[in-house]
């Protein structure tokens, strides 16, 4: 189990020894941010600032990964997934920044594109024999979905790569709460490795699951280092698809997509204040919020950015514990018997 956090930290080294060369690679190619009209108006001083610096984020996940796993179909599928996503958020930024306009691909796009990365997650979930089920946690049962689960990937992944990407509006916002989930992931999934046992001997896939989790970890961090307020640079759609989509792909592996809404319950506020603010203005011509997502909000109540996200990861801190206890307690692969 050393070798999880080997990966954490040659990614580390990667994204911290490598970013100021990227950076300064960005300056250089004019691959600047492209700051919305009608967002808060002090992150007009933001414009030009260099993005997609979600690249440093999956290069280093992807050395780190294969330098120091065994690779297995979860493993290599949570990879996949991750970039692909990416890849996604990729095309989206490069769009932005040749245009030189805030728009990149359209929603519907992006949810086709989603939709196809989400029937081969079921493939690999299929081949895994994954139950077409969840555990509730406190009722402590398995409810069967049937056809329903495929939805439920789709939802899944989708709703992790777009809660991510929703978060990232604020320097250190989006990558400070993933580390936080993905930590809480990749907790879950040693302790899988160390409690759950077939024939006498520990399921080697769950362990291989907490690299490539290990190995985005110890990216952002890295990434982080520089993203941190006032941010150096900006991961972009590339950086917070990718985070999403490895997320995602990792609660359907380690069987509990349910303990998203906890683990990912940051990402779940922000996109759930968009929709609230969106059906409001439709339905009553009124807005909830003074600005969505809800850490703009804030930010228009004259909290500080850095606040917010201190705030924003003590809350990520919270939920997160607060899904690792029910895993703990509750779900059925992890208790003796």
């Amino acid at each position: 189990m050393a070798h999880v956090l080997v990966a954490a930290l040659v990614a580390l080294l990667i994204a911290i020894l490598a970013g100021p060369f990227f950076i300064d690679f960005l300056r250089k190619r004019s691959v600047g941010q492209t700051i919305r009209e009608e967002g808060p108006e002090h992150h007009s001083a933001k414009q030009g600032t260099p993005t997609m610096g979600g690249v440093l984020i999956v290069i280093a996940a992807t050395v780190a990964f294969f330098a120091t796993s065994v690779r297995t179909v979860p493993a290599l599928t949570i990879y996949g997934t991750m970039l692909a996503c990416g890849a996604i958020g990729f095309l989206d930024d490069l769009i932005k920044v040749r245009h030189r306009r805030s728009l990149g691909l359209s929603g519907r796009i992006k949810m086709l594109l989603l939709l196809a990365i989400s029937l081969v997650v079921c493939i690999a979930a299929d081949h895994q024999k994954l139950k077409h089920a969840v555990f509730i946690p406190i009722v402590d049962k398995w409810v069967p979905l049937e056809w329903g689960y495929y939805a439920l990937v789709f939802v899944v992944i989708a709703g992790a790569a777009n809660g991510v990407n929703l978060t990232d509006g604020l320097d250190g916002l989006a990558a400070g709460t993933s580390i936080i989930a993905l930590f809480t992931l990749t907790a879950i999934a040693v302790t899988i490795y160390i409690r759950q046992t077939e024939n006498g001997h520990r399921i080697a896939n769950r362990l291989d699951a907490a690299f490539i989790g290990a190995a985005m970890i110890g990216a952002a961090v890295g990434f982080l280092w520089f993203n941190a307020f006032p941010a150096e640079v900006f991961m972009g759609d590339t950086g917070a698809m990718a985070l999403g989509g490895a997320i995602g792909a990792m609660a359907i592996f380690l069987q509990v997509p349910l303990l998203l809404l906890l683990i990912g319950g940051v990402f779940v506020i922000e996109a759930l204040s968009v929709m609230f603010q969106v059906v409001s203005f439709r339905w009553w011509g009124k807005r909830i919020f003074l600005m969505a997502p809800i850490h703009h909000h804030f930010e228009m109540k004259a909290w500080s950015e850095t606040k917010i996200m201190v705030r924003f990861w003590i809350l990520a801190g919270i939920l997160c514990a607060g899904g690792f206890a029910l895993f703990y307690k509750y779900y059925p692969f992890i208790r003796p018997g």
